[in-house]
């Protein structure tokens, strides 16, 4: 044993190469905290100039009479869901011409207590939606309304509050600038914060993060990047053609929709089949099926309220949902790319396998084992000024970054957003108990995560499957003919 021992400290080409890959890994982990600092800072500039020209939007006489006004048809997929009334009021009290907005909600026929027609699939959120959107009921639901290039379908959960002029917003960006065919609004989970205890607020703040400084921020950022890409192929198409595979390849991302404050023109929505039904988060597949077809989703800057799992192991509930839907989009994303084998096809299948199906359950493992690898190994090298310096520094800036973003700049940047929420939310941490647990806990949020991700992987190994049930807000077994309902506003 200790002659093994001897031999393999002295392999120094193997130690090397260790040092190098730790390093590497600390220093891809603390350029993606700076990466999350400035998506941050670009989420709160883009909504708080929206906020600022409110008044600037075209009000609801403007509107009525535009012919040109899109049409929203929101549906609320309702099927299990104990409580809608304040999401209903909050769709219906939206500043839009009445005319021009329909709500349906998707319920149980139990509920309705009418005869409906029997609903295809398992009752999971993407079922409900395209059986609320089946061509009859769209077509009689618009009533002389049914221009496909006009529609926009709007989807929130059950437990959403968006803002009023979000319609608003959309509207005006379609009269004045001819509109997108997607748009994605940006969500905070601080619908119950009050009802949440100490580590549920840490993990609500974390979980409003996400949505900001990675969904809106990529969304935000990739319009840019295209944008900048369109001016070059308009100075030199050459010079384009030339660097479009490798552009794609590193510099395009993946667009992320929510499931919720999220609006898709009815023709796309019709082009893709309505939303996907393979996998576990019909969201993720929906934003991918997007961004294949070469359609960039518009960013809303107004802000939507949702409700945060209360309780931890709900909390690991909604995140093995979550990374169901992560695998399940892995041969989405395959079948993609070798029916159109494009750069960003591929990059797409790439980072996705790699950021979400693998990082996901490990990163919390894997980052810190490394770093103090890098670090460790830093003495063994000390003979090497700068690799000494190297493997001594990024570890501890990596460490100071995820305190720095993760606790101080997140916790910031939601009390900045919270006076523009649709109603009050106080998210501050008033005392020093709340200041000390939301620093030493802000990576709380990202274990159960992690948690998340390795029970579906365990069930995966002994089963063979892993059924994603509704996380929250279930109130009892499902019926399988559900019915939709529209409502109009009194």
């Amino acid at each position: 044993m200790d002659a093994f021992a001897a031999w393999f400290w002295s392999t120094g080409w193997f130690w090397v190469a260790v040092f190098w890959v730790a390093l590497a890994v600390t220093a891809r982990a603390a350029f993606k905290l700076l990466v999350d600092w400035k998506g941050m800072c670009t989420t709160r500039r883009f909504v708080d100039t929206a906020y600022a020209t409110l008044d600037a939007l075209p009000d609801e006489a403007r509107l009525e009479r535009e012919t040109a006004a899109p049409v929203f048809v929101h549906v609320v997929p309702a099927y299990e869901e104990p409580e809608i009334a304040t999401t209903l009021r909050a769709l219906l009290d939206s500043r839009y011409p009445h005319g021009k907005l329909h709500v349906v909600v998707v319920t149980r026929e139990e509920e309705e207590r009418a005869p409906h027609p029997a609903m295809p699939g398992e009752g999971r959120k993407a079922h409900q939606l395209n059986w609320a959107l089946r061509p009859e009921l769209v077509e009689t639901l618009l009533d002389g309304q049914y221009d496909p290039t006009r529609v926009y379908i709007g989807v929130s959960d059950a437990d959403s509050l968006p803002d009023r002029n979000t319609y608003r917003w959309i509207a005006a960006d379609v009269l004045t600038g001819g509109g997108s065919l997607a748009y994605q609004g940006v969500t905070l989970s601080l619908g119950n914060f009050d009802r949440l205890d100490a580590r549920g607020r840490v993990c609500a703040v974390q979980q409003s993060s996400i949505f900001i400084r990675v969904s809106i921020a990529r969304l935000v950022g990739e319009r840019r990047r295209v944008a900048w890409f369109a001016g070059l192929a308009a100075r030199s198409s050459g010079v384009a053609r030339l660097v479009r595979p490798v552009f794609e390849l590193l510099f395009r991302r993946a667009q992320i929709c929510l499931g919720h404050h999220e609006f898709v023109r009815l023709d796309t929505l019709q082009s893709l089949g309505l939303f996907p039904t393979a996998g576990a988060t019909e969201d993720s597949t929906l934003g991918y099926a997007l961004g294949a077809r070469g359609i960039l989703i518009q960013a809303v800057p107004l802000l939507e309220l949702v409700d945060m799992p209360e309780t931890t192991a709900k909390m690991i509930h909604q995140n093995a949902r979550w990374y169901k839907g992560v695998l399940d989009d892995v041969p989405f994303l395959w079948a993609t790319w070798r029916a159109h084998r494009s750069a960003f096809n591929l990059a797409q299948l790439c980072r996705h396998v790699g950021n979400k199906a693998i990082e996901w359950p490990i990163a919390a493992v894997v980052y810190p084992l490394l770093g103090f690898v890098g670090w460790h190994l830093a003495h063994r090298f000390a003979y090497h000024p700068v690799w000494f310096v190297l493997g001594v520094a990024l570890p501890i800036v990596s460490l100071g970054l995820t305190v720095c973003v993760g606790a101080f700049v997140t916790q910031h940047l939601i009390e900045r957003l919270t006076p523009h929420c649709p109603r009050p939310v106080n998210a501050a941490r008033a005392t020093v108990r709340a200041k000390l647990w939301g620093t030493f806990r802000c990576q709380t949020y990202w274990l159960l995560a992690t948690r998340g991700a390795l029970r579906v992987l365990w069930a995966l190994l002994r089963t063979g499957r892993y059924a994603p049930a509704k996380t929250d807000r279930v109130t009892g077994a499902a019926s399988p003919r559900p019915a939709a309902r529209r409502w109009t506003r009194r």
